[in-house]
Formats: C-alpha cells, sequence, structure tokens
C-alpha cells in the first residue's frame, strides 16, 4: 500500500517549499491499496504552527488563515493522528504495512525532517522510506518532462486527466491527482511497480576516511571526490560537533565520515565545516539550507569543490587509520593536558565511569614531529553514555591545569595530527608577499574625509566589472585602480567591497542611489565610510554600529615556531626601496640618534616587523585589484611618514629592552603599570619609555590595550 501525501508551509510553496524555514501548516494524505486499487479515507489536518505569520503567497494559494489555523493541533499531536488513522485504514482494506509517496523530496527532507528535529521529537520510522512520484513518473513515461520539471499539474496534462483545481480544496485536489496519476502508472499500458523507494539515514554514519586516504596515496585521476557532492557550511558555533551539522541536515543523507571540521592554524575550530553528500541531488537540497538556523545564528552554505575536502578530511597516518578502525565509537577530544601525562593518568582522570575503548588503545596523543606533546589528545568511547560521562569532566584538574573536553571527529583527528606532523598549518595564512620595487601609481585613501563607499552583500561570483556594472553612472567617478575586494582566509571573495571615489558628495550620490540595490539575486548595502576606515578592514578589523574594531594580527613571540611565516629578513638595495614607501613598519620608538650605526647601502627590514603582519589572519584586500599594498595590507600613515624620513627602521635600540604587557584592565593608568614593576629599571625618569599603543599601531598588535615598556 502507498499512503500518498501532502502538505505545505506557512512560507513558500513549489519548487522552494521549506526553503525559508517556515513551518509546516497543512497535512493532506490518503491511502492507497495498490493490489486492489482501492483507496480509503481522504484526509485533510491542519497544523497549529509556532508563528501564524502566513506569507502572501501562502494565503493567496492556499486559503488559509491565521485564525483558522490557531484553532488547530501542533504538530506531535498531528503526526500522533496521521499513525493512528493510516493503520485505521489499512485495517479496512486488509493490509498491515505502507510506504509514503510524495510529490518530490521536498515536503520529507526539507520540512517535516528538519522542523521535528528542531522541535525535539522523533518521526516514526514510515517517514524515513518514501516514493518520490516525480521520479517514479519518469521511469514510467521516460519522454516526459525531466524530474526536476515535473509538477503535479503537468503529470496531469500529460496523461490527459481532466481535474480542475479551482473544485476543490487546496491540498484536496493536489492529493486526488496523484491517486489518479498512480492508477494510470499501474494499468495494463505500463504496469508500473514501485519497488526502490527513497531512504533517509537515521544517524549520521562517522568514521575515518579511507576512501580519501586512498585517493592522497595513489594520486589517482580517476578516484576523486565528486564536486557536486560538496558544500562548505561557515557561522557555525564553535563547540559544534559532526553530530550537530548532521542534524543541522537532518532529513539529507550525508556521505559516511562526511563532515569535516575546518581547524585555524593552532588546531582550533575556525567555524566552517565542509560536509560531503552522497550525491549531487543532496548537495544541491542542502544548498536551498543557505542562512537556516543553528539554534541562534543562521549557517551560510556555499557550494565547495571535492579538492578541498580532500584537503580537510583526506590527511592520516598509520596511527591514525588504526585509531580510528574502530567503527561506530563516540570520539572526545581532551586539550589542556600537561605534557608529562601518560596513558594512565588519562584513563585515571576519566575515572570507571566512562570506560575507554579498548584502555590504551583508544588514546591518541598528538606530538609535534620533534615527539613533544602538544598537549591535545584523542578519546574513543563505546556509548554516548560514556562520552557524556566523560564531558561532564570539563575544566576539572589533572595534574596543575584544567582539561578541556569537546566533542569531536574522524576527520578532526585525521586533520589535527596530520597538521602537527607536517608541523605547517593544513590551510596557511597567507602567502609570503612580494615587494614591489616599482613605485605605485595609486595611493589608497587615507584620513577621515568621507570620500569612499563600502559594498557589503556582494554575491560570492561578483567581479569588478559586476561592481562597475551595479554602479551604472557613478563608475565614472571612481578613482582610478579604486576598487578594492576583500578576501577571506582563504582568499575567497568575503562579499564585501570599497570603493575610492572622486569626492566625498559622490560617495554621497552612489550610497544614496546604489543601497539594497539588487546584483544578481542579492540586494547589496552600500555605505559611505572615510579612507580611514576603508583601512582599519582592508587590514583585518571590522566595521560595524559599535565602531572599529581592530584587526586580529598577533605578534612573533606568541606564534608557534612551526607556524611562522617566514624565517628571515627582507634585505634589499636602498636605491630599490627608495623607489617606494615601506607600508608595514611601525614608527620607530626612539630618537633618529641610533640610526647612525647602520650602513648606509643597505635599508634592512626587521623580521619582527614582517612577521608582525605575516600572521595576520582575518581578512585582507585582493592583490590584483589593491596594487598599493605590500603584503597585502595597507600601514597606517605613521608607519608611512617614519619610514620615509628614516634611513633604516630600527625595532629595538638595544636587544631585550623591550617588553610587551598584553591582558590589561581597560582603566590601567600609568601609576598602575609603574607600580607593577616596582624593583626593576626602567627607561628615563621622564618615562618616555612608557608608550602607549595608537589605535592605529594597536590595530597592528592585536590588543584591546597594550602598553610598551623601554
Amino acid at each position: 500500500s502507498l499512503v500518498v501525501l501532502f502538505g505545505a508551509t506557512a512560507g513558500a510553496y513549489g519548487a522552494k517549499l521549506g526553503s525559508d524555514e517556515r513551518e509546516l501548516i497543512l497535512l493532506v494524505w490518503q491511502v492507497v491499496d495498490l493490489h486492489s486499487k482501492k483507496v480509503g479515507t481522504l484526509h485533510k489536518s491542519l497544523v497549529k504552527a509556532d508563528n501564524l505569520d502566513l506569507s502572501d503567497q501562502c494565503r493567496e494559494v492556499s486559503g488559509l488563515t491565521p485564525e483558522g489555523l490557531g484553532k488547530a493541533e501542533p504538530l506531535d499531536r498531528v503526526l500522533q493522528q496521521f499513525s493512528q488513522l493510516v493503520s485505521s485504514d489499512l485495517k479496512v482494506l486488509g493490509r498491515s504495512s505502507y510506504t509514503l509517496c510524495s510529490d518530490g523530496q521536498l515536503l520529507i527532507r526539507q520540512v517535516l525532517h528538519p522542523e521535528t528535529s528542531k522541535k525535539n521529537f522523533l518521526l516514526s520510522d514510515c517517514f524515513y522510506s518514501f516514493y518520490d512520484l516525480r521520479k517514479e513518473f519518469h521511469t514510467c513515461y521516460p519522454s516526459s518532462a525531466a524530474v526536476k520539471d515535473q509538477t503535479i499539474k503537468t503529470m496531469a496534462e500529460y496523461l490527459g486527466l481532466g481535474t480542475d483545481e479551482a473544485e476543490e480544496d487546496f491540498g484536496v485536489w493536489q492529493v486526488k491527482t496523484m491517486v489518479a496519476i498512480i492508477f494510470s502508472m499501474l494499468s495494463e499500458g505500463c504496469n508500473h511497480v514501485f519497488n526502490e523507494p527513497e531512504t533517509v539515514k537515521y544517524k549520521y554514519e562517522t568514521g575515518p576516511c579511507f576512501f580519501l586516504f586512498f585517493v592522497l596515496l595513489c594520486s589517482s585521476k580517476s578516484e576523486t571526490v565528486d564536486s557536486e557532492t560538496v558544500i562548505r557550511a561557515r557561522g557555525l558555533p564553535w563547540q559544534s560537533s559532526d553530530q550537530d551539522i548532521a542534524r543541522f541536515f537532518k532529513g539529507l543523507n550525508i556521505a559516511k565520515g562526511g563532515v569535516a571540521l575546518c581547524l585555524n592554524s593552532q588546531g582550533r575550530r575556525n567555524g566552517e565545516a565542509l560536509v560531503r553528500f552522497v550525491d549531487s541531488e543532496q548537495r544541491d537540497l542542502a544548498l536551498e539550507r543557505h542562512k537556516h538556523h543553528m539554534g541562534s545564528r543562521y549557517i551560510e552554505v556555499y557550494k565547495a569543490t571535492g579538492e578541498e575536502f580532500l584537503k580537510i578530511a583526506g590527511g592520516t597516518s598509520n596511527e591514525v587509520a588504526q585509531f580510528l578502525s574502530k567503527e561506530n565509537q563516540v570520539i572526545i577530544r581532551m586539550r589542556g593536558l600537561p605534557f608529562t601525562a601518560t596513558q594512565e593518568d588519562v584513563l585515571g582522570f576519566l575515572g570507571p565511569e566512562c570506560p575507554v575503548t579498548g584502555g590504551k588503545e583508544g588514546l591518541l596523543f598528538v606530538k609535534y614531529p620533534d615527539g613533544r606533546p602538544t598537549g591535545d589528545a584523542f578519546v574513543l568511547f563505546s556509548c554516548e553514555e560514556y562520552a557524556q560521562n566523560a564531558l561532564k569532566k570539563h575544566k576539572e584538574i589533572l595534574g596543575k591545569r584544567y582539561i578541556e573536553l569537546f566533542r569531536s571527529t574522524a576527520a578532526e583527528v585525521q586533520q589535527v595530527v596530520l597538521n602537527r606532523y607536517m608541523s605547517t598549518p593544513l590551510i596557511p595564512t597567507l602567502p609570503t608577499p612580494i615587494i614591489p620595487v616599482i613605485p605605485p601609481p595609486y595611493t589608497i585613501a587615507t584620513g577621515s574625509i568621507r570620500d569612499c563607499v563600502r559594498l557589503r552583500g556582494l554575491p560570492y561570483t561578483a567581479g569588478i566589472d559586476d561592481i562597475l556594472e551595479f554602479m551604472g553612472d557613478a563608475t565614472g567617478d571612481i578613482k582610478p585602480h579604486g576598487v578594492h575586494m576583500v578576501l577571506n582566509q582563504q582568499g575567497r571573495p568575503s562579499g564585501d567591497a570599497f570603493i575610492q571615489m572622486k569626492s566625498a558628495d559622490k560617495a554621497f550620490m552612489v550610497a544614496q542611489k546604489c543601497h539594497k540595490k539588487m546584483m544578481k539575486d542579492r540586494y547589496v548595502e552600500v555605505f559611505q565610510c572615510s579612507g580611514e576606515e576603508m583601512n582599519f578592514v582592508l587590514m583585518g578589523g571590522t566595521l560595524n554600529r559599535s565602531g572599529l574594531s581592530p584587526p586580529p594580527c598577533k605578534l612573533p613571540c606568541l606564534s608557534p615556531p612551526a607556524y611562522a611565516a617566514f624565517q628571515t629578513a627582507a634585505v634589499i638595495p636602498a636605491e630599490a626601496a627608495a623607489l617606494y614607501q615601506p607600508q608595514a613598519l611601525l614608527p620607530t620608538t626612539r630618537t633618529p640618534q641610533a640610526s647612525a650605526a647602520a650602513p648606509p647601502t643597505v635599508t634592512y627590514y626587521p623580521a619582527q616587523a614582517a612577521q608582525l603582519y605575516m600572521n595576520y589572519t582575518a581578512y585582507y584586500p585582493s592583490p590584483p585589484v589593491s596594487p598599493t599594498t605590500v603584503g597585502y595590507i595597507a600601514a597606517p600613515p605613521g608607519a608611512v611618514a617614519a619610514a620615509a624620513t628614516a634611513t633604516h627602521t630600527p625595532i629595538l635600540p638595544q636587544p631585550g629592552a623591550l617588553v610587551r604587557m598584553q591582558g590589561l584592565p581597560y582603566n590601567t593608568g600609568m601609576k598602575e603599570i609603574l607600580s607593577f614593576f616596582q624593583g626593576y629599571q626602567y627607561a628615563p625618569d621622564d618615562y618616555n619609555g612608557l608608550i602607549q599603543l595608537s589605535d592605529q599601531a594597536r590595530s597592528v598588535l592585536q590588543a584591546p590595550k597594550e602598553w610598551v615598556c623601554l
């Protein structure tokens, strides 16, 4: 038997059903006995949604009102009634089992499964197997339209079924027509057999990506990960596990071990994940969940490539493969272990209430290439109960340190271990900059004059030509080389761009004219801003309603040696350096007397300054359209001026005479710092050696408030 099922939500209808995250408001169904060709009673149930605000399309198509829905039962009660009524109808027809049949995939995969997952109640087993009437129809009638172009109406027209949609209630006509189509497919001329239902996985299968390891070992061109099956999810909470991501995509079939959490160069999760689905159809449905919510956060979903997935999830070693060979295990990551911690120490810390699978074999310590421990370890547990008991020990003490425990994944194990083993970041932060020796013909704007505009929300496929077309007549008011695309850490468009206009008036007119104008299928926000604000964002800071936030750069002494951008300082001839002004140097911290020691024939750029801006890991402008940047980052005006007037730029007048204080309270003053260093000899009595960092310098040094002491 089949149960023909139709439903509608409070939002989009048709091909966009479920794409707007709106709740189910209508279910209509009827039992069909395929052997006797008899039908049961047709049932129609309204569903009370939490949000009764109906879209215009929903009101127009369905004719439903919030008042009528307010008297209906909630979804869990309606589903209970569904099971009871179907069982009753089957009993009347002399049948006991059934399979659902729906018009396409959307109702089951994109509406019912996601909504019930968010509302924390389980669907019955019947919703994990169903027939897609469109696919079955195309199999029965190969000359009909493609599956993606089919609708109930087009299928009925193809068969010449004379049904009038206006004569029936919304939902009733759809189910009656679907039943008529099924009977036509069962007729003597077709004799169609329903034997291969669509399936929805009950749960996400974890496990190591041995197929990916094989691909990497063989380097086979024929063995690749299909790029049509991979997406990138961005904006995830940092504590999200692979199970959380699988729950976000509930209803869609993720490949085994197909969730790879992306890590930054320090081995911490960066809020992104690559997800591999079993086929391109599932991937396309996943893309429709762009900006759906995980808790209170919306998640962005984009296409990705098989190469990217291999890069994140494909690394492994014999040790990792052996560790992950035990399937259906729950993986927990431990962080902050004492470097002297042994396997016995970890097992004792976890205790008898959460036994580790295989004892010592269920532990994997992460080490640097030279064998030194990193303080990280992965642990296997045979069931969810043991894992939950382990997570309760989060931030408990082992030795003299508190230990952090998080859920983890097989892909994260492979990525972390491979990352440490290679002693380089899996995804490098930035490429080594090429210092230009040709004078740049144009300069990036600075200062407080609001002669720039910021474009936010650009399509990720947008290029310079698209922006110029978007600007229209205002294109003639753009300064030469004045379009600056902003890329993210992976070198992909971030959706932001800055444009330098010829005057503040021109920038104002553009912002007024183009704000929320459409580019392709997205509206773009356009704001007027200053050159200083533009530079802050191009350097990695953020510009929002709260004001400017500095970019997240790091001092070289705080970065692990394994992740140094480059090891040697750049030394170039003075005559070549004189062609341009270095843009990534800090102002000198002492009087010019010390500069006399440098030989006049060579200009020296300290490795400290170079590594300082190269450790930058957030947004940076695109080199092809930002020719005036060095190392992809624009310089503060003070730094440029200092570099232009100095023969060379010493950072420390005396080795070891400079210390940096980080983590100071925001109200810290000079008295408190001098008191903190009481008993030590610091700079001259006028305290000129105590320097509070300016906003621009602080933006390079990454700190909310810092002091440098000499």
